[in-house]
């Protein structure tokens, strides 16, 4: 069972359907190992702008389904788990997940090494159960019923499929933290890749307008920054799209502008000239946040989830602790009146820690030195049965 120094890799990704930070970890996966399969429940190639076309992509059975229904994944709810264990590993040596809720369920043999690269276990089946109910208006009726009950059976599915992960990474100390406590697995934390070297950093004197990047979905909490906005009546600029965008325009007063999906390029520009960036929301990670600081523009954040490990306070960003408009409010105005303290050169500085060429580093280490212990230990074991 000895492996060469070449082995065969294949790597999962859930769906693959949108643009977001999931995608740039694939992506940055997919440059290390250009030859690896990607296997995902899903595929898009308009909705992920083209940037996997040089991909070999392996969708599962759920692809025969009409595209207006694929659009609807949380139709799909029941039948993902079972999808996820129809791919078959047996000619790989190594797979690697990435998994925000079922990549980590797939099923390999025991000559097969599993690195999951976990996002988070599936938030709306454990720590944001009870906010994903609400958020919804699932209640006790018939449907809710339905729901509550196929949750718990999701629960009990997730619960046996971490068992079938052979080494855990996460993408922060917050998701290290859940894979501990709902799966009780320790885990290696490599943060997401950021394309610090190929963002310019501006030192000119940012104009007078405010940056939000992000799919607008009810979660992202965008809704609060604009209830702030609509108070303060400062320019606040949204660029993203999602299935909330409609109802936020409603909210917004004219000093918000939407602008819709915007190239890398763009959103860079946006930032560099933004006075600061907004991130209203709890993420796991947030790469968006760690862009802002590779172009020297802070950042004011939720004191919640990854930016507690990325921003620091006071020198490259401010964290407003209750999720109420006069909270980030009172950021904004900090952040106004001391404005000289954050320096471009401690943004860049920060962000140069997520950079895309430590995490290359860090996942082709574990990749190489695991693996090796790992069927090192498989032919200890067959020498030990014959």
């Amino acid at each position: 069972m000895t492996k060469e120094n070449i082995m065969k890799i294949a790597i999962v990704h859930e769906l693959l359907t949108k643009i977001g930070g999931a995608e740039k970890v694939l992506l940055a996966l997919h440059k290390i190992y250009p030859d690896a399969p990607i296997y995902t429940l899903l595929y898009d190639e308009n909705g992920t702008k083209g940037q996997f076309s040089d991909c070999k992509i392996i969708s599962s059975s759920l692809k025969k389904y009409p595209s207006f229904l694929r659009r609807k994944t949380k139709l799909f709810l029941p039948k993902l788990a079972q999808a996820i264990e129809e791919f078959d590993f047996s000619e790989f040596d190594v797979v690697i997940s990435i998994s925000s809720a079922y990549s980590h369920g797939i099923l390999t043999k025991p000559s097969t090494f599993h690195i999951c690269y976990c996002n988070s276990p599936m938030r709306y089946a454990w720590d944001w159960y009870h906010e994903y109910m609400k958020e919804n208006k699932i209640g006790f009726g018939l449907k809710g019923l339905y729901i509550r009950n196929l949750l718990h059976k999701i629960r009990i599915w997730d619960k046996i499929a971490s068992e079938r992960v052979d080494f855990w990474i996460s993408n922060s100390c917050t998701v290290e933290s859940r894979v501990k406590k709902y799966y009780q697995k320790d885990s290696t934390v490599i943060c997401p890749p950021v394309e610090v070297s190929s963002i310019e950093m501006s030192e000119n004197v940012p104009d007078d307008y405010y940056v939000i990047v992000s799919r607008l979905e009810p979660y992202k909490n965008i809704g609060l920054a604009i209830e702030a906005f609509n108070q303060n009546e400062k320019e606040l600029v949204i660029i993203g799209t999602g299935s909330d965008e409609n109802n936020l325009k409603e909210k917004a007063n004219k000093n918000i502008e939407f602008l819709g999906w915007q190239s890398d390029k763009s959103v860079h520009e946006y930032m560099k000239n933004a006075k600061a960036f907004i991130f209203p929301g709890e993420e796991d990670f947030g790469i968006t946040p760690v862009e802002s600081m590779a172009c020297g523009r802070p950042v004011i954040a939720l004191k919640r989830g990854g930016t507690l490990e990325t921003i620091v306070d006071g020198k490259t960003g401010l964290f407003f602790e209750e999720e109420t408009p006069i909270a980030l409010n009172s950021a904004i105005e900090k952040l106004e009146k001391d404005y000289i303290s954050f320096t471009p050169a401690n943004c860049r500085k920060q962000a140069e820690k997520f950079s895309v060429e430590n995490f290359e580093k860090e996942i082709v280490n574990i990749v190489n030195n695991e693996s090796k212990k790992y069927f090192k230990s498989m032919d200890q074991q067959e020498e030990s049965i014959n």
